[in-house]
C-alpha cells in the first residue's frame, strides 16, 4: 500500500485501538513528528518502520513479495472447524425441533435419538467456535474471541445439564429451560458485537452477520419472539459459515493490510 493510503490506514487503525499519536510513539519508539508525517501522507516510511507500527497496533502479518503485500496463513485446524460448523448447522435443526416437542410434553421420538442430535450439535459447535477463536487471534479481534469462549462455556453447561435431565430424575429440563434460552440470547448478542468489529475489514459482510446475530439474540433473550429469532439466527449462522469459507480460501494468498487488522 502506497501513500497517502498507508498513512490514512495507520491513522484509522490507531484510532480504532483508542490510541493517541503520543501513546503510539511510546509503543514503537518513533517521534511524534514522524507519526504525524506518515499519517498525513507526507512521507513513505521504510519497511522496518511500517513493521514496527503494525506490531505496535497488534496487526499480525507475514511478508511476501513487496512491502505492500501480506500472506494470511490459515491453520489446517480451520478446515475441521468448518466441517464442525456445517455439522452443527444441520444437527441443531433436529435438536431444536426435538427439544420443542420434548418441552411441550408431546413427543414420539426415542430419547437416544434426541441425545445423539444434542451431542452432534454440541460437538460441531465446539469445533466451529474454536475455529472462530483462532481466527479472532489471527485478526486481532479480542471481542470475538471472548464472546465465543463465553458461548462455548454456556453450551457445555447446558449440554451436560440436559444430559442429566434426560437420563435421570434429578431435575427436569423445563425447570431451567427459560434461563437456558435467555443465556443463549445474551451470548448471541455478544457474538454479534464481535462480528461487527470486522466491519472495517470485510466491508458489509461483518456488519450484516453481526447485525443479524444481535437481532436474533435480542429476540431469543426476550423469549417473546424466540421462533423469529431462530429464523434470523439461521441466516446469521449461514453467514458465519460463509465468512469462514472466504477466509480459508484466502489462505496463502496476498491480501491488503486492512484484512489483517
Amino acid at each position: 500500500m502506497k501513500q497517502p493510503e498507508l498513512g490514512k490506514k495507520i491513522s484509522e487503525m490507531r484510532k480504532a485501538k483508542g490510541l493517541t499519536q503520543e501513546e503510539l510513539v511510546e509503543m514503537c519508539n518513533l517521534n511524534v513528528r514522524t507519526i504525524q508525517r506518515i499519517e498525513a501522507g507526507e512521507v513513505t516510511p521504510r519497511s522496518y518502520t511500517v513493521k514496527t507500527l503494525f506490531e505496535a497496533l497488534g496487526i499480525r502479518e507475514e511478508r511476501k513479495g513487496s512491502d505492500s503485500e501480506q500472506s494470511f496463513a490459515i491453520p489446517k485446524f480451520l478446515y475441521l472447524a468448518l466441517a464442525g460448523g456445517i455439522l452443527y448447522f444441520f444437527a441443531s435443526i433436529f435438536e431444536i425441533v426435538m427439544e420443542g416437542e420434548y418441552v411441550s410434553g408431546d413427543y414420539s421420538f426415542r430419547m437416544i435419538g434426541f441425545i445423539i442430535a444434542k451431542t452432534l450439535s454440541f460437538g460441531g459447535y465446539v469445533l466451529f467456535g474454536l475455529g472462530w477463536i483462532k481466527l479472532g487471534s489471527l485478526l486481532s479481534n479480542q471481542l470475538l474471541k471472548i464472546s465465543f469462549w463465553i458461548m462455548l462455556a454456556a453450551c457445555g453447561i447446558w449440554y451436560f445439564a440436559d444430559l442429566i435431565a434426560l437420563t435421570s430424575s434429578a431435575f427436569a429440563m423445563t425447570d431451567y429451560y427459560l434461563v437456558k434460552i435467555s443465556s443463549f440470547g445474551f451470548g448471541y448478542i455478544l457474538l454479534g458485537m464481535g462480528f461487527l468489529a470486522f466491519k472495517k475489514q470485510f466491508s458489509s459482510m461483518g456488519t450484516v452477520i453481526g447485525a443479524l446475530t444481535i437481532i436474533s439474540g435480542v429476540f431469543i433473550f426476550s423469549g417473546i419472539g424466540a421462533i423469529l429469532g431462530l429464523v434470523v439466527l439461521t441466516l446469521a449462522e449461514l453467514g458465519q459459515i460463509g465468512l469462514m469459507i472466504y477466509l480459508i480460501q484466502k489462505s496463502g494468498r496476498s491480501i491488503s493490510p486492512e484484512l489483517s487488522f
